[in-house]
């Protein structure tokens, strides 16, 4: 089965086309190094929690919007063999258009996909 890479991260509203730009190349590199496919979602409809919620989870700050990331990899060895040659590509470089302290992230192996 796969193997998903999801992160949960606070962007200010007024940097979404940074983001945007961000995100496009860094799937083109994750594709490049063997990712099946990769989503990012803007998150318009973040209702709060009771206990906790998206937003509480990152902190998220007045005038940041909630983006739900997630790349799909083939197996968790294809991700843990990409990983170092992420850190070392050129195209990886370049400052985040959010707090990269407050994103929150993990892998999971698939146990189900229909």
């Amino acid at each position: 089965m796969t193997y998903v890479m999801g992160a949960v991260i606070p962007v200010p509203t007024a940097n979404k086309q940074a983001y945007l730009d961000m995100a496009k190349i860094a799937a083109e590199v994750f594709k490049d190094l063997g990712a099946l496919s990769v989503f990012e979602g803007w998150g318009p409809d973040i209702p709060p929690g009771e206990v906790t919620d998206f937003r509480k989870a990152v902190l998220a700050e007045d005038g940041e919007a909630i983006v739900f990331s997630w790349v799909v990899w083939p197996s968790k060895e294809v991700f843990e063999a990409a990983m170092p040659k992420m850190a070392e590509d050129e195209r990886m470089a370049g400052e985040m258009p959010f707090d990269g302290e407050r994103m929150i992230f993990g892998g999971f192996e698939t146990i189900f996909e229909a």
